[in-house]
């Protein structure tokens, strides 16, 4: 686990109430060990589990809503976004429906700057998709809650901090210039290009955005984002073999037992 340590000497104090203590982070891989090993869990864990499960340990609240924020905990003035996803499946960050699409896609499609104010106008559809729901929730900060589920079994938990009223933007439109992708031929269909942003300094791909159909937008560079990272905290676990597993017998007599 990364300590939190150079933060409280930095004297950054605030973000602290975004992470989870050492024994909070206990508590949510032991919830989470023991969810995977129920008799009809899979090698996933369902985003709703996730957000289920920090909102037990850190005395929150689930929002079942498109805000940008999972899951808040009002007395600290905090939030969270929660996603978890196998470690190869981009994150999609959401359905991105930008004002003025039509407009904006035909210039992208005539010059270099219709095509970055596009890609620009993506970016600051995110940030304001956050900035919304720290002003309507009333928070301070906003983290990241994080699970990566890995192609050897193993679950890793991260948390880190992703805005805050003082540093309001989680994303730079500056860092990106933007092109569009070649058309995809399969058996069935064509697939319809997507915008891709790609990330000046890694000169990676970190954005595609599906706007010329269902508006998705996946987010790539996320995993930038995974240890090591300064100020990220981690815990990890394994999914037990298959006969580690409790049996359905196991857990339908361990139900009967709670009968009033």
């Amino acid at each position: 686990m990364l300590s939190v340590t150079p933060l409280i000497q930095s004297g950054e104090f605030g973000i602290l109430a975004v992470f989870s203590s050492d024994e909070q982070l206990s508590n949510i891989r032991h919830i989470l060990e023991n969810y995977v090993s129920l008799p009809f869990s899979t090698e996933t864990i369902p985003g709703a589990i996730m957000e289920a499960v920090l909102a037990y340990v850190r005395d929150g609240q689930v929002l079942k809503t498109y805000d940008f924020v999972d899951v808040i905990q009002t007395d600290l003035k905090i939030g969270w976004q929660v996603k978890s996803t196998k470690a190869a499946t981009p994150v999609t960050w959401k359905r991105a429906k930008i004002a003025n699409a039509l407009e904006l896609i035909d210039a992208s499609n005539k010059s270099a700057s219709g095509l970055q104010s596009l890609g620009d106008s993506i970016i600051n559809f995110c940030n304001t998709h956050a900035h919304e729901s720290m002003e309507l929730y009333g928070l301070d900060k906003i983290g990241y809650s994080r699970l990566i589920l890995n192609k050897n079994l193993t679950v890793t938990y991260i948390e880190r901090v992703l805005c805050s009223k003082d540093a309001p933007n989680i994303f730079d439109p500056a860092n990106y210039v933007w092109k569009w992708s070649l058309p995809k031929k399969t058996i069935a269909k064509e697939q319809l290009p997507a915008l891709h942003g790609i990330n000046i300094q890694t000169k990676k791909k970190d954005w595609a955005w599906h706007g010329l159909g269902e508006n998705q937008l996946h987010f790539s560079g996320e995993n930038q984002w995974w240890p090591p990272a300064e100020g990220t905290q981690a815990v990890s676990f394994k999914f037990p073999e298959p006969d580690k597993r409790m049996s359905l017998e196991d857990l339908l007599e361990m139900l009967s037992s709670y009968k009033s």
